[in-house]
């Protein structure tokens, strides 16, 4: 007696929606209000499709598929079926688009545009659908933000925080080394004239790597390491990854917990002292046998080390830095680097802005 005439009545609205394409429907997006200062659907379904083009021609997606899909992508909320049955958004958008011959590619795109719809929730398949899905969750973000209504305590209307973990999963996991401060910035300059907070961009890139840690803590990664990475401020989300994995494993050496204390110590001193006025070490000043002892050590490592670094191997990089850990102890113990000598005591702290710039290039991984 229920089930029945809900079923009939889907098929009613099924057939009649068919009568009429999604390109169609978009004019009539313009009387639903997304948000009052950020316009209609039809300004954010415009919004995502210019977007998702920019997003999909840094990951070589199909550009033009991923902006009609991007335009088409809220189209089915105006359908009698998605009016009647809301949970079905996008499932619906994919079978009309199909019906209406759009591409199979756009068509799988309205359907995967909500991915991950929860924690653990799979991702979209295609490049284009992942253009979409990211197109629209930086479109809220910056739009939400861009006017001044962060996510506050608990409450957090548009979902924010669980659209930028999505962002960050579709980011690792599908492998796309897009840079979202990018995306952040091109999301603004389509809202420009909407937004009133100034900030936008730094708030929006600070809220997402607030993000990770939500998102590594899930995953066992422990504070301090997820903490080590974003000191960095990584501007993509697969690369943050490949720092956090290499310092995951530096983490498990048993030269670790030394080399971050003396990171620690190699900050400190930096920090009250500054860089001294050598940028490069000087062998000539070179006077105790411990720091031309890890001056020679560090010569000898440190184009291996920076070979690593181009080549994105992060963890190679960190591991080839653990040999330094006896010289370093041995520095520290035998070597007095505030010198009365000011050239030497400038050559010492310039030893140690060397040291600094190889150990923070992946991770501040004194905070270890």
């Amino acid at each position: 007696k229920v089930v029945r005439p809900r079923l009939a009545d889907a098929e009613f609205f099924y057939n009649a929606d068919k009568k009429q394409t999604l390109e169609s429907r978009l004019e009539s997006l313009s009387t639903v209000l997304f948000q009052k200062q950020l316009g209609t659907l039809k300004d954010k379904s415009e919004r995502i499709s210019k977007l998702a083009g920019f997003i999909a021609r840094n990951i070589s997606a199909n550009e033009e598929l991923a902006e009609r899909a991007g335009l088409l992508s809220k189209t089915d909320l105006m359908t009698e079926v998605v009016m009647e049955f809301t949970d079905i958004q996008g499932v619906m958008g994919k079978y009309y688009a199909l019906n209406d011959g759009e591409d199979a590619i756009v068509a799988d795109a309205l359907y995967q545009q909500y991915m991950p719809r929860f924690a653990g929730d799979q991702l979209p398949t295609s490049l284009e659908a992942c253009a979409v899905a990211l197109a629209d969750k930086f479109d809220s973000l910056v739009g939400i933000f861009g006017i001044g209504q962060h996510p506050k305590g608990d409450k957090d209307p548009f979902a924010l925080r669980r659209a930028a973990i999505g962002a960050i999963r579709i980011l690792i996991e599908k492998e796309l080394n897009l840079d979202f401060k990018a995306i952040i910035e091109f999301a603004v300059t389509l809202l420009e004239d909407k937004l009133t907070n100034d900030n936008v961009v730094t708030d929006v890139f600070e809220f997402m790597l607030g993000r990770f840690q939500a998102h590594y803590q899930e995953q066992g990664v422990k504070v301090e390491v997820i903490r080590a990475v974003e000191i960095k401020k990584p501007t993509s989300a697969l690369d943050f990854e490949r720092r956090l994995k290499a310092v995951v494993s530096f983490a498990e050496l048993n030269t670790a917990e030394a080399l971050a204390a003396a990171n620690k110590r190699v900050n400190n001193i930096l920090a009250k002292n500054g860089k001294g006025e050598f940028t490069q070490v000087q062998a000539g000043l070179l006077t105790d046998e411990a720091e031309i002892n890890l001056v020679d050590k560090l010569s000898a490592i440190e184009p291996n080390v920076k070979d690593a670094y181009d080549k994105g191997d992060y963890q190679q990089g960190l591991i080839t830095l653990a040999e330094l850990r006896e010289p370093i102890d041995k520095f520290f113990d035998e070597v007095m680097v505030m010198s009365d000598d000011e050239k030497v005591k400038n050559n010492r702290l310039a030893i140690l802005a060397s040291l600094q710039v190889l150990f923070m290039h992946t991770a501040d991984i004194s905070v270890l």
